[in-house]
């Protein structure tokens, strides 16, 4: 590597253009340029690198009998060096135009060139076939790939989306705090000890749930803040411990009024991120049917493969595994795959060993074809039962109908999960359409087996709907939710709800958790105490700002949309956070680690 180049804090010239913004009507400009070398060619005399920035690549020429002095540093340039160059832009000959490139139709004859800072043998290769754990620990290099950065960028352009429209709605950006109080709202928290007060912690917010609703107490009738988020749980592709979300409340709003505005907001972020123009309104599905058609509360509507309900197709049956279903009250689920999506007898097979293995339960199936349907339970149906099922699933001939039996809670899911394992064997989503979907009116609570108590689906501060009140004591896992989700292609993009306004209403729903009132208000008095001062009717959502990019950018995982994100044992493999820090720090906060 030379080291003859002078180092300066400064660029030698002022940088006129990025190298990916210059076009033929540039020809015959004096530029001054800085970037990366991305790629060099040495022609035996004329040398030719390929200079990248953030918008893109331009070809630089340098010419030994033009300018001497920036041809012998071109032949020291090499891989991701980085330089300032002058020179004019010129047309290239039509022989050489790089159609695949913007700036194919010009390079740069370099005048002056100077290396601004020479760099290591690279440890990966700047494109997709890098691995992700490399990726990681060199993100500072990553970051220079076009992907990262038109990543990034469209993200940054989405947001801007965002602020612009709910600016224009009326709402006003506020800061809540980061360091805040531990609240027992879910996910773990993440605990800051406090160094001035030994023995005590501060907790990093999961949301702002409770803040943006004290600010509608407050008088701020409608807020928004692009806020950070932090919780202690497990990981995957599309979950970090530390995330962006866009949060909204607002005063006395109806289901209809919030839905206005994130479906108002989700249309300005996709057209100012990637001038796509949204069908505005979009659909409505309650929670149940979605449940009940495709086995999820996040489906994706790019095809179709729905569920059906063969529970009463099966009335009377004299198959004993189906008979012995019935009488526990339990229910029979299928989906029908049609004839030209079908699996060979060998990964039906195998379909049934996964839902043994993994979930203890058995697989049905038949092929429906004349004279006689064909499968290992074809001859235990009778022909009333045949044409029961003919008839609930719409079956013309050719299709295989898959079922699975037990408690709907449990099949449902588990269909569900098929149906979209099949759409990525067969391909059937599409990745240029996007299928928007509310989905509405959640349980209010849910049995935790493993907790042995009502949980909420949603969270605490979630209002019931009115007509359920009076359930609260008799029949809890009957009531609804004002809650509402906002789905796109089987991801969820956001949440919501309308919240609870009412202090005994909150502590009776706080009863049915398992806090008695006394713990209630030992964690929870301060919105406790704010709900008794004429706080107004109010509620809102909140939108995951990696999420919404990743479908934006057409990425695998939220990774890809976050400038420094950590693995899924939550490491950070570029610093090596989390790490270990000294005796004397942790003497200083009271802190005794136990191993």
């Amino acid at each position: 590597m030379p080291n003859n180049h002078q180092f300066s804090p400064l660029p030698p010239w002022p940088r006129t253009d990025y190298c990916g913004n210059l076009r033929e009507s540039d020809a015959g400009r004096e530029v001054g340029l800085w970037g990366w070398v991305a790629a060099r060619r040495d022609h035996g005399g004329l040398i030719f690198i390929d200079l990248r920035d953030r918008e893109g690549i331009v070809q630089l020429v340098f010419n030994p009998e033009r300018a001497a002095a920036a041809h012998r540093i071109a032949d020291q340039a090499r891989a991701e060096y980085y330089l300032a160059v002058r020179g004019a832009v010129v047309r290239r000959t039509p022989a050489t135009i790089n159609a695949e490139l913007p700036t194919g139709a010009i390079e740069i004859v370099v005048a002056q060139a100077q290396i601004l800072n020479p760099s290591w043998p690279m440890p990966l290769q700047l494109d997709e076939s890098a691995d992700e754990q490399l990726r990681l620990k060199y993100r500072y290099l990553d970051l220079r790939r076009p992907a990262m950065q038109r990543n990034l960028r469209t993200r940054h352009q989405a947001v801007r989306g965002a602020r612009e429209f709910l600016d224009g709605q009326g709402f006003v950006e506020i800061e809540t705090p980061i360091l805040w109080r531990a609240t027992p709202e879910g996910a773990r928290d993440y605990l800051v000890p406090s160094r001035v007060n030994p023995g005590r912690f501060y907790a990093l917010p999961q949301s702002p749930q409770l803040l943006k609703q004290i600010l509608m107490v407050g008088g701020f009738d409608r807020y928004y803040q692009i806020a950070r988020c932090f919780r202690d749980e497990d990981l995957r592709a599309n979950r970090q411990p530390e995330f962006t979300q866009i949060d909204i409340e607002m005063t006395g709003p109806r289901i209809e009024d919030v839905m206005a505005i994130g479906q108002g907001m989700m249309a300005s972020m996709f057209r100012r991120a990637a001038g796509i123009e949204l069908e505005l309104p979009f659909p409505r599905l309650e929670y149940e049917e979605a449940m009940e058609r495709f086995g999820s509360d996040k489906p994706d509507l790019r095809f179709g493969i729905e569920l059906r309900n063969f529970t009463s197709a099966f009335a009377g049956t004299q198959f004993r595994i189906f008979a012995d279903v019935l009488a526990r009250n339990e229910s029979i689920y299928g989906i029908a795959m049609p004839p030209d999506l079908q699996l060979a007898r060998r990964e039906l097979d195998e379909l049934a060993e996964s839902l043994r293995s993994r979930y203890s339960m058995g697989l049905a199936w038949v092929r429906v074809a004349e004279p006689d349907w064909q499968g290992p339970i074809a001859r235990h149906l009778s022909a009333t039962e045949r044409a029961r099922v003919t008839e609930t699933a719409a079956l013309k001939g050719g299709e295989t109908v898959l079922m699975v039996a037990g408690p709907a809670a449990n099949v449902r899911p588990v269909l569900g999960e098929i149906r979209l394992n099949l759409a990525a064997r067969f391909n059937l989503r599409k990745a240029d359409e996007r299928r928007f979907l509310w989905v509405t009116d959640f349980p209010l609570f849910e049995y935790s087996p493993e907790e042995r108590r009502l949980v909420s689906v949603n969270h605490p501060f979630t209002a019931p709907h009115p007509e359920d009140l009076g359930l609260l004591d008799s029949d809890p896992l009957a009531m609804h939710a004002l809650a509402y989700d906002l789905v796109l292609n089987g991801e969820e993009l956001g949440g919501g709800s309308i919240r609870i306004h009412n202090r005994e209403l909150q502590l009776r729903v706080f009863e049915k958790l398992g806090l008695t009132r006394e713990s209630a208000t030992e964690k929870f008095g301060f919105l406790l105490d704010a709900l008794s001062y004429g706080a107004p009717p109010h509620g809102g959502i909140a939108f995951g700002v990696e999420r919404i990019t990743m479908l934006l950018c057409g990425a695998d995982s939220i990774r890809d949309v976050m400038a420094f994100p950590k693995t899924q044992k939550a490491v950070d493999l570029m610093s090596g956070a989390p790490s270990e820090v000294g005796i004397e720090q942790l003497r200083e906060l009271g802190i005794k680690v136990i191993t």
